[in-house]
């Protein structure tokens, strides 16, 4: 059957090359079906318009220049990563001595760890950051008081886990997750080397300072963007009261390394200047590594 006069007339769809159509794209002006119209504010665009445009729209970013999520996946992530170190405690309990913070200690003939003394008997070694093991200075964050030895211990990781779980999704949301890993670590860091400076021979674990760090985060991103800070003020008091009347059972040493590590990297972070950001934050935060690595070198070598 030959087509009709008025068929033959009748653009087809540019994408669906059997489908005639009468409406064409007000961008690019290529006919266009119903399956393939994209209202616009001004008639409809073709799918390849709307992605061209979608290209140069500015996408949204984070007070800090992070890429806007809604998922807190970096926060997953490491609760994941608490858990799971928790449970090689269960199997493994020797991890805990292994890789908890400890700046000096001694190691006995049949591998019992004491207190650290200048002088010590042949057979006995030194272990710790002083000894060269300054993979503690992180690893000791990612355990917890291990089963068994405490009645209270679960509650250790429990309450950390729920600190991480309600300030870690706040703080990422603002930061972005790359910035928000770089904050938690570097906050980490910075409340081990407190306890390395002030209490090396006290071993410690939990990531009490890296939460405490994501408090100060809290603290000085809901300033940054001018949010009323009247509960913000209530909740740093109580996060502060959390750290002084647990002093007598927990390292302050490593929650005040941690907060004030979190504030200084999260202000260097939300006041970069936007020209030059990615620069600025990563000398900042690469500075303050630096600082940290260098007072823990000088406490080894006093040691």
């Amino acid at each position: 059957m030959e087509p009709t006069s008025q068929s033959a007339a009748t653009p087809m769809c540019y994408r669906h090359t059997d489908v005639g159509t009468h409406v064409t794209c007000t961008r690019c002006d290529r006919p266009i079906c119903p399956d393939c119209m994209r209202e616009a504010s001004v008639g409809f665009h073709c799918p390849e318009c709307v992605r061209e445009g979608s290209r140069s729209v500015r996408q949204a970013r984070t007070v800090a220049g992070g890429r806007i999520s809604a998922v807190p996946l970096v926060t997953y992530a490491l609760i994941a990563v608490n858990v799971l170190a928790y449970v090689g405690e269960i199997v493994r309990p020797g991890i805990v001595e292994q890789l908890q913070m400890l700046g000096r200690g001694l190691v006995g003939p049949d591998g019992a760890r004491y207190v650290y003394q200048e002088y010590y008997p042949a057979g006995f070694h030194a272990d710790g950051v002083a000894a060269g093991e300054w993979y503690r200075l992180l690893t000791g964050a990612f355990l917890h008081l291990p089963p068994g030895d405490n009645p209270f211990a679960f509650l250790h990781i429990l309450l950390n886990m729920a600190s991480l779980w309600s300030l870690g999704r706040i703080v990422e949301a603002q930061l972005g997750r790359a910035r928000y890993l770089a904050l938690y670590l570097v906050s980490a860091l910075g409340g081990s080397v407190l306890v390395m400076l002030l209490a090396p021979e006290t071993p410690t674990v939990g990531a009490s300072g890296a939460i405490f760090g994501l408090g100060a985060a809290y603290y000085v991103v809901m300033r940054r963007l001018g949010t009323d800070m009247r509960q913000v003020n209530q909740f740093m008091a109580s996060f502060l009261l959390w750290m002084l009347l647990s002093i007598r059972f927990t390292s302050w040493q490593g929650h005040l390394g941690g907060l004030l590590t979190g504030a200084l990297v999260t202000a260097a972070l939300v006041h970069a200047p936007r020209e030059r950001r990615n620069l600025v934050q990563g000398l900042a935060c690469g500075a303050v590594v630096a600082l940290l690595v260098v007072l823990t070198a000088v406490k080894v070598a006093a040691l």
